[in-house]
């Protein structure tokens, strides 16, 4: 009995320990950026999909909350923090239907099978991150108002970029999934 409850500690210590680990990669991500108005492009959509792949449907939607919860309660993790204010106030911004459309991006790309060929990956890959956008485009155009080219400001710039990304995790999409299997917190 108490070997099981020894595993069971070491496998929740693991998960811990990868799931912030995933936020500070998170973090990072946020801070490499290319300022543009109103939403700036920074990397953390490669690594929101990344974090799916390598972790899991689970253990990523588990991260990506932390890392939520982290930027919520005032730690400047999100990009434009602490210039642009910090905690709930900014996460209410223009930024806030991107940030909960990571919850669902990990989700779908850490719950698909990547068995199958490029491209099964790569419309894997954009579905996942479609959701970023669809919530981000809502919110934007709910927050700044529905009369502006909500578009043009909040997907149209960061598409070339995102296409890029999404090539490049496809070609590591089966480094990713060896990864996933060495890590087996899944």
């Amino acid at each position: 009995m108490e070997a099981i409850k020894k595993i069971e500690l070491n496998k929740i210590a693991k998960i811990i320990f990868v799931a912030l680990l995933g936020t500070l990669l998170l973090t990072i991500s946020a801070k490499i950026k290319i300022p543009f108005y109103p939403v700036p492009m920074t990397m953390q959509t490669f690594i929101v999909l990344f974090l799916g792949i390598t972790l899991g449907a689970k253990i990523g939607l588990l991260t990506v909350g932390l890392y939520l919860f982290e930027g919520i309660i005032g730690l400047p993790i999100f990009a434009g923090t602490p210039e642009k204010g910090i905690g709930l106030v900014y996460f209410t911004g223009p930024t806030m239907g991107y940030l909960i459309g990571f919850l669902f991006a990990v989700y779908f790309a850490g719950s698909f099978k990547y068995e199958k060929g490029p491209i099964n990956i790569f419309l894997k890959l954009i579905f996942s991150v479609s959701f970023i956008y669809i919530l981000g485009l809502i919110w934007l155009g709910t927050l700044i108002g529905w009369d502006k080219q909500i578009f043009k400001l909040g997907a149209q710039p960061f598409l070339l970029a995102e296409l890029f990304k999404i090539l490049l995790l496809l070609f590591l999409t089966p480094t990713l999934l060896k990864a996933k299997k060495l890590i087996k917190i899944t």
